[in-house]
């Protein structure tokens, strides 16, 4: 899966990215004021900072709107919207026309109750982890949260389908919690 993963990520990571410009309609927003650079008014730039301190290989696209990075030797890929106000973390997990009935059920239950903020979706014909939110109302731990969760859903895939965090009542999934990359990359891409 390893390979899989990999080898579609960038071609992924330079379409969508291109996409993402060209569907976009408005005008990007004006430069952030000082105040910008604060816990809540999430930029691309604070963006490319954390996901560089989180992993110092990451590759920004040549617009500085996307990434692809590895987490735990999963490779991420985070493609931003700035006109619109969107980002998306991503990881590819399998072909989506190889899934069961069986197992399209049990990712819509995992999105229930134990994926939480991550989800299961499918799209361009492959099933992702991902995990999808405003831009600018996004702080920093939520980001870096985002990650891990995204992370966790993509390793639990098959098994719990937990995002890590806590799991939502009153559903069918019972996971293992995953807490711990989540507050590893929390301590990792907070500023010292």
């Amino acid at each position: 899966m390893k390979t899989f993963r990999t080898a579609g990520v960038a071609v992924l990571m330079t379409a969508m990215a291109a996409g993402a410009l060209a569907q976009s309609q408005t005008p990007p927003p004006a430069a952030p004021t000082p105040k910008a650079a604060v816990e809540g008014i999430m930029t691309t730039k604070r963006m490319g900072e954390i996901i560089k301190r989180l992993d110092p290989k990451a590759k920004a696209a040549a617009n500085a709107s996307a990434w692809q990075f590895h987490i735990e030797e999963v490779p991420v890929v985070v493609v931003t919207d700035a006109g619109n106000n969107r980002m998306r973390i991503m990881i590819a997990l399998k072909k989506a026309d190889a899934m069961s009935a069986e197992e399209l059920l049990r990712l819509s239950q995992a999105n229930f109750d134990t994926a939480l903020d991550a989800r299961y979706a499918i799209a361009k014909g492959l099933l992702w982890a991902t995990f999808i939110h405003p831009l600018s109302e996004l702080h920093d731990k939520q980001f870096i949260a985002g990650i891990g969760q995204t992370v966790n859903a993509a390793k639990s895939y098959g098994t719990t389908y937990s995002s890590g965090l806590l799991s939502f009542g009153g559903g069918d999934s019972r996971g293992i919690i995953q807490r711990d990359l989540i507050d590893k990359l929390i301590k990792k891409g907070q500023e010292i």
